[in-house]
């Protein structure tokens, strides 16, 4: 099974916020086994949003050149080979 394309992201740490570097992507709340239903989030014209389930606001930045910042927040699923 393939990875997922569609970024994933977490606040684990409870920040106030996160930039993203793109408009679509999961939230899922904090880290496995503490996550809310990961769910698809797509900012459309805006530049920012808040998750419905955890209050995690999400910026966009264009100038960002990662999928996130912090970087640690972008989740990482780790399946077994």
């Amino acid at each position: 099974m393939a990875d997922h394309s569609t970024p994933h992201f977490h606040n684990q740490a409870g920040l106030a916020k996160i930039r993203t570097g793109v408009k679509e992507f999961m939230c899922i709340g904090a880290l496995p086994p503490f996550d809310h239903p990961h769910i698809f989030i797509d900012m459309g014209s805006d530049n920012e949003t808040i998750c419905a389930y955890c209050s995690t606001r999400y910026v966009y930045d264009a100038a960002l050149h990662a999928p996130c910042d912090p970087a640690d927040c972008e989740f990482q699923s780790r399946q077994a080979a």
